[in-house]
């Protein structure tokens, strides 16, 4: 299992800091940890394999690894592997929402029960937003693909997180006019940063795919 660092981190813990916010990043990236081991506990519960381990600006990230053997299986199996990772998605806010009945009213060193409830709250909420590869967009385009199939699952869901993204980004300006935080448009940024990157992997793969096929199609005519 491999474990890499995004230096981006770095910036952060400066932003926060100069936005005398130090305090709640370090809590947040606390249970973000907890977060990421309800992924890991329920992905090799699910029978995964974890792959990598990444430490990121929003906390840590696992992915598993998956057999090609995974993915040449019938429509049904192929179902079944899109609700494990469904599972796993939903893990993570789960968990927080675990700290938050543990922690309720209870200090937990120089944080106090509110800024546990709060941090929590701010992963739940930000995990959920329906914008890839965050968890919320991965429950989605699990359930698209279920019901639509792969390639319409990458589509809509590009699409639903372009739209969310250009919505979240009008509504920051207006927090960070009132609110005179620039931390907010920062983090509105790096989704977009996520956005493109992903964009741009999946119409890599689409291509791959695409010359594979018409490769096998050359091949039986």
């Amino acid at each position: 299992m491999r474990f890499r660092i995004d230096l981006k981190i770095f910036l952060f813990l400066l932003l926060f800091y100069f936005t005398k916010q130090i305090e709640t990043y370090v809590l947040i990236i606390i249970f973000a940890l907890i977060h990421e081991l309800g992924h890991l506990i329920a992905g090799m519960l699910m029978g995964m394999k974890p792959e990598k381990i990444e430490l990121k600006p929003y906390g840590v990230s696992i992915s598993f690894k998956l057999l090609p053997s995974d993915y040449n299986k019938k429509i049904a199996s192929a179902n079944k592997l899109e609700i494990k990772k469904i599972i796993v998605a939903i893990a993570g806010p789960l968990t927080n929402l675990l700290m938050i009945v543990i922690f309720n009213n209870v200090k937990l060193g120089l944080f106090s029960g509110l800024m546990i409830i709060y941090a929590n709250l701010l992963l739940i909420i930000f995990n959920l937003i329906p914008i890839y590869p965050l968890d919320g967009g991965r429950i989605l385009k699990g359930i698209l693909h279920i019901c639509y199939g792969k390639r319409k699952a990458i589509r809509y869901t590009n699409n639903i997180s372009f739209v969310i993204l250009i919505m979240l980004t009008f509504i920051s300006s207006i927090a960070v006019f009132y609110m005179e935080n620039i931390s907010i448009f920062i983090i509105i940024i790096f989704l977009w940063g996520l956005y493109i990157k992903q964009d741009i992997v999946e119409k890599r793969r689409n291509k791959i795919q695409d010359l594979i096929q018409k490769t096998i199609e050359i091949r039986n005519d």
